[in-house]
């Protein structure tokens, strides 16, 4: 069951960007285990695929995983919505459109990071997606794109989406450089301005602004929550999960205790296992689980064990057992 817009925009507050290849659903349903309330993002999935391709594959999830929202890649208004209507029949309490992705094969497509460039095309996408859905209909998008200046065309851009009707922008406080960079250059080497998004949400006070960008701990996150309403992190949820099991108390201010590594593998176990007897390889599902114990004696073991033995054939929990014995056993050793 989805959540309403209210309880959405609430778990907004707190994101786990969509990343390709890594917040598939095992992922989620993992980073599910360390937060209840954070709002979770599958992977950019293009609307051609859902509609021309097997949607049940790209977009079947784990009702645990709610709230959840699903990231659409495209261009056309009109298969934009009859995908997000799609989407939305599957129970996802979010339509994200990517307007942020600088990669060669989206460009080649005409949308991701590109789309900055047509911000009517974008309105007309989200309106088109809105008529057809009743969950929220939000947009991911960069600072600006390649020479573009990042003061005046993003404010044009934001004003664009609101008359289009989105209920949020998530900004990735980077400009994209379609030319010149690859995709993994551009996470990292166009500057951070998270003060450029501070200053959008001041022009917007009351639409939704969410960034996203450089974060790598929820101390951080709660600095920029001062300022926005919500915040996105990517790469330091999923290298070092176990961040994740502090939001719940200390972003959504609720009284539970965080979850203990130990106890988040332990509620992984029985879906491993269901995940397991339908032929899911072991290192598809441990894959999300590398960076739990970060910091802690016996991390590399772990990573290793993980990396590893769970790629051999018919590797099974034993060997999530051995992992978690390593780890034990090193931290017995540094008391």
């Amino acid at each position: 069951m989805t959540v309403d817009m209210h309880d959405a925009a609430r778990a907004r507050r707190f994101c786990v960007a969509p990343m390709i290849e890594w917040t598939d659903r095992h992922c989620r349903f993992f980073h599910r285990q360390l937060t209840r309330r954070s709002l979770l993002y599958t992977e950019m999935i293009t609307s051609a695929a859902i509609i021309h391709g097997d949607a049940k594959r790209l977009l079947a999830f784990d009702p645990a995983e709610h709230p959840v929202a699903v990231q659409l890649g495209g261009a056309d208004p009109d298969e934009l919505a009859k995908a997000a209507g799609i989407a939305a029949a599957f129970g996802y309490d979010e339509i994200n459109l990517n307007v942020g992705c600088p990669s060669d094969r989206v460009q080649s497509g005409r949308f991701g990071a590109c789309l900055m460039a047509e911000p009517a095309r974008v309105g007309d996408c989200v309106a088109s997606m809105k008529a057809a859905v009743a969950v929220p209909v939000t947009v991911k998008c960069r600072l600006g794109i390649d020479d573009q200046d990042i003061e005046a065309p993003l404010d044009r851009f934001v004003a664009e989406l609101r008359r289009a009707g989105a209920d949020a922008v998530i900004v990735h406080a980077r400009k994209a450089w379609l030319n010149g960079l690859s995709p993994k250059e551009n996470r990292e080497v166009p500057p951070l301005d998270h003060g450029r998004v501070h200053r959008l949400k001041a022009s917007n006070p009351d639409f939704p602004i969410v960034l996203n960008g450089g974060l790598g701990s929820v101390d951080e996150a709660l600095d920029h929550l001062a300022q926005v309403d919500g915040v996105m992190l990517g790469r330091a949820a999923f290298q070092t999960p176990y961040l994740l099991a502090g939001v719940d108390s200390r972003v959504f201010q609720e009284a539970v205790p965080a979850v203990e590594p130990g106890e988040a593998v332990a509620r992984m176990r029985p879906y491993i296992v269901r995940e397991l007897g339908r032929g899911t390889p072991l290192h598809h599902l441990t894959k999300p689980l590398l960076g739990l114990f970060h910091a802690v004696p016996g991390a590399r073991q772990w990573r290793r064990i993980l990396t590893e033995a769970a790629q051999k054939p018919g590797a099974g929990e034993e060997t999530l057992d051995e992992a978690l014995a390593a780890v034990s056993g090193a931290t017995r050793q540094a008391a």
